[in-house]
């Protein structure tokens, strides 16, 4: 720290001139001392950000600092709104916001009051927390699987137990909904808002707050994620985190939702699947801060949004004007990825462990169960995909136990355990013969290419 003083000095031969001029020494030497210890301490502070590698092993680190360091006084109290009302612009919490490394902390040091939680058998299985993973019912929360290593957030650390009456059996433990800590801002339980995220970043137009809609419910359980538009130029995904989203009551939700529907603003806003400086986002994850600047948004997400994630959807289309069948896209060799295909409903799954990268592949790095879901075609809003996407979210949450529907549940559908491209071998425009998800054999005409 640089300190400049300017001073007048009036020259007299007076004494009590004297005697002040002393006095205003001695005042000025301390106000420097003070100054000094004030640079001494700022310059002694460890740096906020310490990743050395790009690594989620890293973030977790990050993730696990103590818990002495955090306080609820600088969070702000988020407002509870109706998602379907219009509402300005997310504003960025940057004055109150502190770092992930704080915020996330106060979760990290909750994993021993959860072991405790988890060790006290239940007698219902309405509890994701406490369910055990062999109950009889498929529909319950209890079969969710479960992100083991990655700290939770407030329905972890906060169980409080009914006291068993003297002549009677131990009753079950009850979990109290808690204010979800999130971005700088606590949602109370019941309570529906709109956040904003920035990485940042000080590069003209990274500073506009990206939104985030944060569903806590009237009742305990996991957090549940949905990102969007991580290609700027696919929009079905968009739709299907709208409708969802608002379509929920956070009084009859048990756990959180948070759903972001437009990650990659930048290139939402230029129509482009690519951030501004050309990389593609979902090649990035889980990031560094002092990397690319594809590198350092993927970090900063990652930190602030993701690692609050049990489990997590991300939403794709096809790219450069192709049409994806409406699929899922899982890693079927990883049991918790197996699990949670199966709680969607009549929909593809295609076996693809993701490349490393991926959001998908850094969130299975942290023990967090996620899917891709494609659907459909970039650079457009398809209603019949995005009827299908939200069919298949809103299956997903009733299957996991948060948000009870009435269903008729379609024909389960395949798994592929292998796929490959059919590519023409002359050159001109193709007329497709077949549809997507039509069955063919060897031999059979797909198309005809005329020149």
């Amino acid at each position: 720290m640089q300190l400049n003083f300017m001073f007048t000095v009036i020259k007299t031969n007076t004494k009590q001139s004297d005697h002040f001029s002393k006095l205003r020494s001695t005042l000025l030497a301390l106000l420097i001392s003070s100054f000094s210890g004030l640079a001494f301490a700022e310059q002694s502070d460890p740096p906020s950000e310490s990743i050395s590698s790009n690594t989620a092993e890293s973030i977790t680190q990050d993730a696990m600092m103590s818990k002495d360091q955090d306080t609820l006084s600088h969070n702000v109290v988020a407002p509870n709104i109706d998602l379907k009302e219009v509402a300005p612009p997310p504003e960025a919490l940057l004055e109150t916001h502190t770092s992930p490394k704080k915020i996330k902390s106060k979760s990290a040091k909750t994993k021993n009051a959860k072991t405790s939680v988890d060790e006290t058998p239940l007698s219902t299985t309405e509890s994701i927390d406490a369910a055990k993973p062999d109950s009889e019912n498929s529909d319950v929360a209890s079969e969710t699987p479960t992100a083991s290593d990655m700290p939770n957030e407030a329905d972890e650390k906060n169980a409080e137990a009914i006291t068993p009456s003297s002549d009677s059996e131990t009753r079950p433990v009850v979990m109290a909904p808690q204010p979800f800590v999130i971005l700088g801002a606590e949602v109370a339980p019941g309570t529906a808002t709109r956040l904003g995220w920035t990485p940042g970043i000080a590069i003209a137009g990274l500073a506009t707050p990206v939104p985030v809609l944060v569903i806590n419910g009237d009742q305990p359980g996991k957090t549940f994620c949905l990102m969007a538009a991580i290609h700027g130029d696919e929009l079905n995904g968009i739709e299907v985190v709208r409708r969802v989203m608002y379509d929920i009551d956070p009084k009859k939700l048990k756990g959180r939702i948070i759903g972001v529907p437009i990650v990659n603003l930048q290139g939402f806003q230029r129509n482009s699947r690519y951030l501004a400086d050309r990389r593609d986002l979902n090649r990035f994850f889980p990031g560094t801060p002092q990397g690319s600047l594809a590198s350092r948004i993927a970090y900063s997400l990652f930190k602030e949004v993701i690692t609050h994630c049990d489990a997590l959807v991300d939403l794709h289309t096809g790219s450069l004007r192709r049409t994806n069948l409406p699929q899922l896209r899982a890693d079927m060799k990883n049991a918790q990825a197996v699990e949670f295909t199966e709680f969607f409903d009549d929909i593809v799954v295609v076996h693809s462990p993701g490349d490393e990268g991926m959001l998908r592949w850094a969130a299975a790095k942290q023990n967090i169960p996620a899917v891709t879901l494609e659907i459909g075609e970039s650079n457009r809003l398809q209603a019949e995909q995005v009827e299908i996407g939200v069919k298949s979210i809103n299956s997903l949450l009733h299957r996991m136990g948060m948000y009870d529907r009435l269903f008729t549940w379609g024909k389960p559908e395949p798994v592929y355990y292998k796929s490959t491209w059919v590519r023409a071998e002359r050159g001109g425009i193709l007329f497709s013969v077949v549809e997507l998800g039509d069955r063919v054999k060897k031999g059979d005409i797909l198309g005809n290419v005329t020149d």
